[in-house]
């Protein structure tokens, strides 16, 4: 039997060398997938933000730019301050009387904002052109917010009103603003 042929000992340490300089690539490697992993989604980055303004419009004093009822009012004022018409609807007689609205800035864009009222509660419903996917309801920090795509506007709804009277809001005004 041939004896075996063992490296001179600067071999092997230069090879031990090697083996522990891939340990910081790996450190490094695995630190990027846990952040991959516990990074926010964009749908919470977003819920982040409306929650955010929708907090500030009351704390502010800025409800609205345009003080009306008037959905005939409402709807042209925002005609040069946005790249879009929203659809505005009065639900005064559903109890979800419209306050007025302003120009917000959500998710990197400029966004109208249609302000209604029931029982004393604000709902801020965020209006933007986008492809949205299907439908999103949640509660978010003791706000409930609704979420919905209908021609090729995404629309948010944010309030402290009761889940139920959210989706009350959210159906009569898909009704309302019709197809």
């Amino acid at each position: 039997m041939p004896p075996q042929h063992r490296p001179p000992a600067w071999r092997r340490a230069l090879d031990f060398g090697r083996l522990w300089s891939f340990v910081p690539s790996l450190a490094v490697l695995a630190a990027s997938g846990f952040l991959f992993i516990n990074a926010p989604s964009q749908t919470l980055i977003l819920q982040d933000e409306i929650m955010a303004s929708h907090v500030r419009s009351m704390m502010a004093d800025h409800l609205t730019d345009v003080l009306t009822s008037d959905q005939h009012t409402v709807k042209p004022w925002f005609n040069g301050k946005i790249d879009f018409s929203p659809p505005v609807s009065d639900l005064a007689k559903d109890g979800f009387p419209l306050v007025g609205g302003r120009v917000d800035y959500i998710g990197g864009r400029t966004v109208a904002a249609l302000v209604y009222r029931r029982h004393g509660h604000v709902i801020n419903l965020f209006v933007w052109p986008a492809a949205s996917a299907g439908q999103t309801t949640t509660e978010h920090d003791g706000y409930n917010m609704v979420q919905w795509p209908e021609g090729g506007l995404t629309f948010w709804a944010i309030s402290d009103v009761a889940a139920g009277d959210l989706a009350d809001f959210e159906s009569l005004f898909r009704s309302a603003a019709g197809p």
